[in-house]
């Protein structure tokens, strides 16, 4: 009895620490082969659009202008027409995937409960879009702006949009509250994983648009490694 839970007890430190050494590795790896995703031309590549990547070291996120010819992101996601705290009008939209619970109930990682911890590590958890309003966002090394096509903007949007589940015609998307006052929360398709994280959303969705990007990026510099920092301004 004792040899066997000895046995089951190296057998679980085991597969902790090739997770702790190998998860970090293959990510690694995995985020420095690149897709060559590209997006065909169309007639009308003069028009671009300015988008932006985003990261607190953590997190990434896609950041886009609220209003183009494209799209109007106030159709779709209600917060994008609310003023701030300042009464002014949001100019862009940071878009985020992630766990549900964290994003709800986790304000910092300190936050985090160890059984919150081993159920996304384990069996993963439901997802959620978080979205933050800012007003004229400034390039810098944290967010880093990306010049694509109205054909490639067309297929992030078709992309962000497909993580969003339908709603009825004639309904607003519901807004939640979460762990951001400032920011808004919608529901969201898929789950959430060690395989399928947050910044690898991000990765996913740029490599549709036709962007650049690692094969798997599970790590936000997995995500920024392939997005150049802006010119020091003059």
């Amino acid at each position: 009895m004792v040899r066997r839970l000895l046995r089951a007890g190296l057998a679980i430190l085991a597969v902790l620490v090739a997770l702790a050494v190998g998860y970090p590795l293959a990510a690694w790896i995995g985020s420095s082969i690149p897709r060559h995703e590209t997006v065909a031309a169309t007639g009308e590549t003069s028009e671009t659009v300015q988008i932006m990547v985003e990261t607190n070291g953590t997190h990434t996120g896609i950041i886009v202008p609220i209003v183009t010819a494209t799209k109007d992101w106030r159709e779709s996601l209600p917060s994008a027409a609310r003023r701030d705290a300042y009464g002014r009008y949001p100019t862009h939209l940071s878009l985020g995937w992630g766990e549900r619970e964290v994003f709800l109930n986790v304000p910092t990682w300190g936050d985090l409960k160890a059984s919150t911890a081993l159920r996304i590590a384990t069996t993963g958890g439901d997802a959620l879009m978080r979205v933050s309003h800012y007003v004229r966002p400034a390039p810098s090394p944290n967010h880093r702006p990306v010049t694509i096509t109205q054909a490639q903007y067309a297929r992030l949007v078709a992309a962000i949009e497909r993580a969003l589940p339908e709603v009825a015609e004639g309904e607003d998307r519901p807004v939640l509250t979460g762990t951001y006052v400032d920011d808004a929360y919608y529901e969201a398709k898929g789950s959430y994983s060690l395989a399928n994280t947050c910044n690898t959303w991000v990765g996913n969705t740029l490599a549709e648009a036709g962007i650049e990007m690692g094969l798997w990026t599970p790590f936000a510099g997995g995500v920024m490694e392939w997005i150049p920092e802006p010119a020091p301004p003059d």
